[in-house]
């Protein structure tokens, strides 16, 4: 049978189940192949497979003549890398950049361009190191954040300082927000831990993410360029240079051609993870908007309603106050308990109330599953808040330090209907459900 004769609508249909390369190849059989082989609507449908582009796109951001056009464009700027390692890394990207567009657009602006090869070539030769091929794939696809001010109409101009994308978390005085560094912030604030941590034994090591505000006392996440792993500076980062790996060390390394991938390729696809999840969100606290590190969902974030009060906990890891020298007291957790009233008010025993006040607070914190604190007093960091139907929840964090890596917090609140200064009814218990303390898999 002559294919020829087949016609355009069912070679269209045989061509769009080839690959790029069998397509191209098709093309040397005649001129209407070429001309099949040819058609946009079949290079459409590549550059939406391998790349997410919806319109022909180059790899520049600049708009190409053709899906075809800019599907070559593509793969001869990435010519250099395994195609699927460029496509992994491009899935990534695009997670993230589709989330913080639906929710947390004023960080778009801080995301610079791609690298170019000869940048990453010089930024190698500058710090003599060997970034891992995943790594250099990802500056080629975004050369990490500026921390600039973006102007927003209700505020002026937020803080460049809670744009980092990937997040944070504020405990009393103690605000992280962690930035992905551009390379040429990398090449600086390598040299700077180098020199002043001491780090002259740790060559391979660079600074790949902070906050924003860069003390050596903040929180810090360096790349080892030879074996591929992210690390997060403890409490001993200054005194010692101690460090905690960010990803299971077991998932790391090369698996063939389309497996490869080191920690900071795995670590950013599980941040893109637990963001379209919702595991965290973005929060507003003094109308400020941040990445909140604090997880939103089951079973890592409690949520209980006594009496029409809402409590909702939950609790994170916080690496930069730990310490791993210490045997009692290893494990530094933040925690988060977010307090709101129905839009009916209280009710007890029958009766509604249109507010109610916190009183006392109750905790049993578990190391493993021994109780190794009963907690017992006024008010919460000092506060005791009045709820009122639809109002913002109040939103509290406290820390506590456990032996183990893993732990729990449960508990209640007691609550007078009315006001303190002028009770309506008798004194209510709210429960606060059990949350988890728990070293993760994958540290943030």
């Amino acid at each position: 049978m002559d294919l020829e004769s087949v016609g355009g609508l069912a070679m269209h249909v045989i061509l769009s189940k080839l690959s790029p390369k069998e397509v191209a190849s098709v093309t040397c059989l005649s001129k209407q192949f070429r001309v099949w082989a040819s058609e946009d609507s079949i290079w459409a449908l590549f550059c939406s497979h391998d790349l997410n582009l919806s319109s022909p796109i180059d790899p520049s951001g600049n708009p190409a003549s053709s899906f075809k056009a800019a599907y070559l464009a593509w793969r001869q700027a990435f010519s250099m890398y395994p195609w699927p390692l460029v496509m992994r890394v491009n899935t990534c990207w695009s997670k993230l950049k589709k989330w913080l567009s639906e929710n947390f657009p004023e960080s778009l602006p801080t995301l610079r361009k791609g690298a170019s090869e000869s940048e990453i070539e010089n930024f190698e030769k500058s710090l003599k190191v060997k970034l891992p091929l995943p790594t250099r794939v990802l500056y080629r696809f975004c050369d990490g954040q500026n921390p600039q001010e973006v102007p927003q109409e209700d505020t002026g101009y937020l803080p460049s300082s809670l744009l980092g994308i990937i997040g944070g978390y504020t405990l009393y005085d103690h605000i992280v927000n962690v930035f992905l560094l551009p390379l040429r912030q990398v090449m600086h604030d390598t040299r700077a831990v180098m020199n002043r941590l001491g780090f002259g034994s740790r060559p391979k090591y660079i600074v790949v993410a902070a906050s924003a505000t860069f003390t050596y006392s903040e929180k810090m996440f360096f790349l080892n360029c030879g074996s591929g792993q992210v690390f997060v500076g403890t409490r001993n980062l200054v005194s010692d240079g101690e460090m905690m790996p960010c990803v299971p060390g077991e998932l790391i390394g090369s698996r063939g051609v389309d497996q490869e991938h080191d920690g900071m390729l795995l670590w950013l696809e599980e941040h893109a993870r637990r963001l379209q999840d919702g595991v965290v969100k973005v929060r507003t606290q003094e109308k400020v908007r941040s990445v909140n590190l604090f997880p939103e969902n089951l079973p890592l974030c409690s949520s209980t309603v006594t009496n029409g009060v809402k409590v909702r906990a939950s609790a994170a890891f916080v690496p930069e106050f730990s310490n791993l020298q210490n045997e009692t007291e290893k494990y530094l957790f933040a925690y988060s308990v977010r307090l709101s009233l129905s839009t009916n008010g209280c009710v007890v025993s029958g009766v509604k109330y249109s507010s109610c006040q916190l009183y006392w607070r109750h905790w049993l914190i578990r190391a493993n599953d021994d109780v190794v604190d009963d907690v017992n007093g006024e008010a919460v960091i000092g506060k005791f808040p009045l709820l009122r139907p639809g109002k913002e929840e109040f939103v509290y964090e406290s820390c506590t330090s456990l032996m183990a890596s893993r732990g729990s917090i449960e508990g209640s609140f007691t609550f007078v209907p009315g006001r303190l200064a002028d009770p309506k009814g008798e004194p209510f218990a709210v429960e606060v459900s059990r949350f988890p303390l728990q070293l993760p898999d994958y540290i943030f």
